[in-house]
């Protein structure tokens, strides 16, 4: 694991609180469809489940969404180990795909699998790259945060006492 100063030194404009929370809020819409939101980003995102079950086309799926927090996750922390390692580059494409299969407790994914496509200068040295290409999949957060224990904490209310508090 790379000291906390290493990270300091590759996002100097950031601040380097022992904490950093992150919240989102989903809500089922209508039908076959829902929308999320976040703090960070005043765009909403419209959901639905996959079409093989019953969601909408043209609609981002959980799963999608997973695959998508990993690629950015990968794609964000090269961008910050290359500036850190001062090594040049023209493009960084990540393609992350995922297999869902039906287990005995339901549907769940199989594997998951990252392809960095990373375009260099002619003069780079290739096993520095894939180094730091190796380097970036053992620290990406969301990568990691996919085994992490998760806590389920249900609330209920009824409606007649929501419309009171509010």
């Amino acid at each position: 694991m790379l000291p906390a100063s290493f990270f300091v030194a590759c996002l100097p404009e950031a601040s380097m609180q022992e904490t950093h929370n992150h919240r989102i809020k989903a809500w089922w819409t209508s039908g076959r469809t829902g929308i999320a939101n976040c703090d960070s980003s005043p765009s909403a995102i419209h959901f639905t489940a996959p079409p093989q079950f019953g969601g909408l086309e043209g609609r981002w799926t959980p799963e999608d969404l997973l695959l998508t927090a990993i690629g950015s996750c990968f794609a964000t922390t090269f961008r910050a180990l290359a500036d850190y390692s001062k090594l040049a580059y023209a493009d960084l494409e990540v393609e992350v795909a995922g297999s869902v299969e039906k287990a005995s407790s339901g549907y769940a994914f199989k594997n998951i699998v990252t392809r960095p496509l990373l375009t260099t200068a002619p003069a780079t040295d290739h096993e520095r790259a894939l180094r730091l290409l190796q380097k970036t999949q053992d620290l990406c957060l969301i990568t990691r945060a996919i085994a992490v224990t998760h806590s389920f904490e249900p609330t209920i209310r009824s409606a007649e006492t929501a419309s009171t508090t509010q």
